[in-house]
């Protein structure tokens, strides 16, 4: 249950959904957490005190992770509070959901600004920050798969995270880091569900081999094997975790 003793974690997006259990996961494993947060102050807290309170060591800490200055900050306080960088999980991201031809500028830019700018922001500290024989897992979307009316823009924004995960494992792979990509399908989540029919939901989960759509439970246990020693072999790949749907 320590596969990660004495390894330090930091977690994009983890005050809900699938960074919560991403992080919730990796602290039972034995690694010390960042749950990084943009605005649920309450919600991290309590991601870090059920960790802290099961023996574990986490902290919460606010930064937009769209913002340089900011994710210089978040990477700056965890060294001061655990030492290092081991594993970085960029999970934080938005969904809109418009056809091509409704989707704003607005809405294109901001997607690209959270879900793109904040990956690339985050590798390029990584790059100067993180220790040797690091892991970096950057979570995209089955969506790059398949071709759904009113997801252009954001499987754009998952696609250019694959392709950056690629290049960049060729870039930091001399220091030993591995860097890849892990795509779920539909998961039971906020963000999925957001202005869903339970009709549309159900349409949806039937294109998977399961008849469902995932758990953040389906999820979690394949960044922690891309997060442990056993993975040192995987790196600049993107692995589909959808059920069978694409």
């Amino acid at each position: 249950m320590n596969k990660l003793a004495n390894k330090t974690a930091i977690v994009t997006g983890a005050s809900r959904g699938l960074g919560k259990e991403i992080a919730l996961l990796l602290a039972a494993h034995g690694a010390n957490v960042v749950i990084n947060y943009a605005n649920n102050t309450e919600e991290a807290e309590k991601v870090a005190n059920s960790i802290n309170n099961t023996g574990g060591r986490a902290i919460a800490i606010r930064a937009d992770i769209s913002d340089a200055a900011a994710v210089t900050h978040l990477f700056d306080q965890t060294i001061e509070q655990f030492g290092k960088v081991n594993i970085v999980v960029n999970n934080a991201g938005i969904m809109i959901t418009k056809p091509v031809k409704d989707t704003t500028e607005e809405d294109f830019d901001q997607q690209f600004r959270i879900n793109v700018k904040s990956v690339f922001l985050s590798m390029k500290e990584a790059a100067l920050k993180m220790a040797d024989h690091g892991r970096i897992i950057n979570i995209s979307s089955s969506v790059t798969r398949l071709m759904m009316p009113g997801y252009a823009s954001y499987a754009a924004t998952k696609a250019a995270v694959e392709q950056m995960s690629r290049v960049f494992a060729k870039e930091i792979g001399a220091k030993g880091i591995t860097v890849n990509s892990v795509s779920p399908g539909p998961l039971n989540t906020e963000l999925f569900l957001k202005d869903k029919t339970p009709e549309l939901v159900q349409r949806i989960a039937g294109l998977s081999a399961f008849n469902r759509i995932g758990e953040t439970e389906d999820i979690a246990p394949v960044i922690l094997f891309l997060a442990g020693d056993e993975s040192h072999w995987i790196t600049g790949q993107n692995i589909g975790c959808n059920g069978g749907m694409a």
